[in-house]
């Protein structure tokens, strides 16, 4: 059961595509850019998050192309700039003419790409990168999570990879909540999609773009877990140097801290966005 009191789920038609959001509270719009995992969605990175960013932001975490509610689509051209270009159409349409962005993992890795980018398609005013950003390595808790065969153990070792909360990791009402979104029509095709290797091309890389940080201007919190096996050590630092003015939180837990340790990520980043 999500812990969410004040998030409505609504949807909208963006160009042509059924795209799924969660919405509540009231004051300058907070948008949380969720991970992308297999049953990857918004509720399920911000559900410990939202209600408390809702007493003073109009907090919208929309699903990406692909995952959660919104359209089972992937477009195997250029997803990246798909996604981009989706979300802006998306926040237009939902009257976001300015806000600050929030991004877990894949969210974060977006998020500071679309920021250090020439085209400013996101209206950012501040934002926050969760384990986002940064070289993304293949290592064995890795292959986890992109070899995922669709079976409940295999989502119980994703979780256990993801996420060092005692009482989520060892919650089976949980595992089974993420299994089941993880299987929903279309959910794993399209995030299996990413890893697929054509014969007569290289096989794409995990992130696609990697562009020059130094160029962001945008105040920026990094917050990093102490026990996150997804990310090489010392990755936050390094970001920090390369993005000036930044700050670098680190937290116990793994790659999902606002999963973790909430209450201290919610007022650690209320902090940053109320300064």
């Amino acid at each position: 059961m999500s812990p969410m009191q004040s998030a409505q789920s609504r949807f909208e038609t963006v160009n042509g595509l059924k795209t799924h959001y969660l919405e509540g509270g009231k004051g300058p719009a907070l948008v949380l850019l969720h991970s992308g995992e297999f049953g990857a969605c918004g509720a399920l990175s911000w559900e410990w998050n939202f209600d408390r960013l809702a007493e003073h932001f109009r907090v919208i975490a929309p699903d990406w192309l692909g995952f959660g509610q919104s359209e089972k689509v992937f477009f195997f051209e250029d997803m990246w700039n798909a996604r981009v270009n989706h979300m802006s159409a998306f926040l237009r349409q939902i009257g976001v003419e300015r806000a600050h962005f929030m991004g877990n993992s894949m969210g974060g890795t977006v998020l500071v790409n679309v920021a250090a980018s020439d085209d400013k398609r996101w209206p950012i005013d501040r934002m926050i990168l969760v384990s986002g950003g940064g070289h993304v390595p293949e290592n064995d808790d890795r292959k986890v999570l992109t070899d995922y065969d669709g079976s409940e153990e295999a989502m119980h070792r994703m979780v256990d990879v993801l996420i060092k909360r005692p009482s989520l990791r060892n919650d089976l009402g949980y595992i089974k909540r993420r299994h089941a979104l993880s299987i929903e029509k279309g959910a794993w095709e399209c995030v299996a999609a990413a890893r697929f290797k054509a014969p007569v091309r290289a096989a794409r890389p995990l992130v696609d773009k990697h562009p020059d940080y130094s160029r962001i201007d945008i105040p920026t919190l990094i917050v990093a877990g102490h026990q996150d096996t997804l990310r090489e050590p010392g990755y936050a630092r390094q970001l920090q140097k390369q993005i000036g003015g930044s700050e670098l939180l680190m937290l116990d837990g793994g790659h999902c801290p606002q999963i973790d340790v909430p209450d201290v990520f919610n007022e650690r980043v209320l902090t940053f966005l109320l300064s």
